[in-house]
Formats: C-alpha cells, structure tokens, sequence
C-alpha cells in the first residue's frame, strides 16, 4: 500500500471527528472505542463521505 494512501486530509479528519462527536455519549470500554475508531477511519478510506452513513456502519463490525 502507498505511503500517500494511508495519510488522512483535514477534510477527512473534521468528517471523522463530526461521526465521533456524534456518537462521544456512548457508553464503551476504551477497546470498543477503539474498535469502532478503526471502523470508522477504514471505512473513510474507501472513499465514504457521508458522516450518517459512517455513523451507522460504525456501529457494525468492520467488513461484515
């Protein structure tokens, strides 16, 4: 995988932290939370631009 493909813009950056702003009240373990920040960034990087879809594929388990 390229170098360039793993950076995150600030466009993408304010899009993630608006889906985790959303969803901050939610109560999880920091491993969940976690999880569900990789979710989140991975599915960003497929090219996702909407924040309530990546809200609600957040809340599924990546790839499934």
């Amino acid at each position: 995988m390229p170098l360039w493909s793993c950076i995150i813009t600030p466009i993408e950056l304010a899009l993630v932290g608006g889906v985790f702003d959303r969803q901050k009240d939610l109560p999880e373990t920091a491993d969940k939370r976690e999880q569900r920040a990789c979710c989140v960034i991975a599915y960003d990087q497929t090219g996702i631009v909407n924040e309530a879809e990546l809200i609600e594929l957040s809340r599924r388990p990546l790839g499934r």
